[in-house]
């Protein structure tokens, strides 16, 4: 069911992609013609009024043809808009500085080339490749959502890019089944959109995995994954959890990752739940250790990145216990909002930093 979910994502952001294709090819060829109509309205008005069109106007279709224009369409509009610039220049005599004007324009073409041939390279020319951007990232985030759960069962996430980017390296994936909670969060290797698109690639995978291979499994499929990736020098680090929502016994297992903690709100104690495993994508066939644990009423499970613990001047022991001290201010409040205000105070500014946190209520 999951799988099947997946691959139904994938096809709607192909069709997406290829309507939004159509679109732009409508509207490129009419942009091309509106600015070619443009430029030859300003050098007239340049040579009938030059007090109240400056020449330097040509300009500014150049840079919006820029923008919308696929790479052909902008060559041709810059060759036409340099013939333009060039008569204007002669027909005004000596008043207009010749060869520097000309020369921006060429300047400005040139540049405004560079760039759209590297968006036709990527088969994304104007303003699509920023919608399809924004696209993914409105994908990866939606793949975050937690699902519905059984009542006295709370799920709060937050994640926060690093240096106010858009999109993030760490991402969550999660899927109730039989009673069965999976949840799983992940921290890709790099930082802004290099991790964001590697994460948006896993996120998909992880998230068809989850659910359908069995959870001792999962964390050695999804290291068969990466690893037919053959990235050079990537990686990534999870931690994976299966909760029993009837009995609230649950399993966590890590690859690579700091490890999760337990609040028992019978004792009022932190308690680290160690489960080690190396990276994912680095060992050909690796082995995760367990821990086993029970969610009783009340308690709760923090799931987070090193991002959340680990600076250069803090190691993740010394972090772990400072989100735990955070943390136990929002004891009282049941954890309500909690995700988002540990990721605020907590977060490091320099890394991505997430946190997944599972509260049993101690009143359904």
């Amino acid at each position: 069911m999951r799988k099947s979910g997946g691959l139904a994502l994938v096809r709607r952001i192909g069709r997406r992609v290829e309507a939004l294709g159509r679109r732009a090819r409508r509207s490129h060829r009419v942009a091309f013609v509106l600015l070619m109509l443009l430029q030859l309205v300003i050098a007239i008005a340049s040579l009938a009024w030059p007090d109240l069109t400056p020449a330097s106007f040509l300009i500014v279709p150049l840079v919006v043809g820029g923008v919308l224009l696929q790479f052909r369409e902008l060559v041709a509009l810059s060759a036409i808009t340099a013939l333009f610039g060039a008569y204007v220049v002669l027909s005004r005599g000596p008043s207009l500085p010749r060869f520097g004007f000309v020369l921006v324009l060429l300047v400005v073409g040139w540049i405004m080339i560079t760039s759209a041939k590297v968006r036709s390279r990527l088969g994304v020319p104007g303003t699509r490749g920023e919608s399809m951007l924004m696209e993914l990232r409105d994908t990866l985030t939606a793949q975050g959502e937690m699902p519905t759960l059984p009542p006295g069962w709370r799920v709060e996430v937050a994640i926060q890019s690093a240096g106010g980017s858009t999109f993030s390296g760490d991402f969550v994936v999660s899927t109730v089944h039989d009673q069965v909670l999976e949840v799983a969060l992940v921290d890709v290797s790099g930082k802004g959109i290099d991790a964001g698109t590697r994460a948006l690639l896993l996120s998909g995978a992880f998230g068809g995995l989850l659910g359908v291979v069995p959870e001792e499994e999962f964390l050695h499929s999804a290291n068969r994954y990466i690893r037919r990736q053959e990235w050079d020098d990537d990686f990534a680090t999870v931690v994976h959890v299966a909760i029993d929502l009837a009995t609230g016994e649950f399993d966590v297992r890590t690859a690579g990752h700091p490890p999760a903690i337990q609040f028992d709100a019978w004792s009022g104690r932190w308690q680290t739940r160690d489960a080690d495993g190396p990276l994912l994508g680095l060992v050909e066939a690796p082995e995760f250790a367990v821990n086993h644990g029970q969610l009783k009423l009340g308690d709760a499970l923090f799931l987070y990145s090193d991002g959340m613990v680990e600076t250069p001047r803090r190691d993740i022991g010394r972090g772990t216990d400072r989100l735990a001290g955070h943390a136990e201010r929002l004891v009282a409040q049941g954890f309500l909002g909690a995700a988002q205000e540990l990721v605020a105070t907590a977060g490091g500014p320099g890394d991505d930093s997430a946190i997944v946190i599972i509260h049993r209520k101690a009143h359904a």
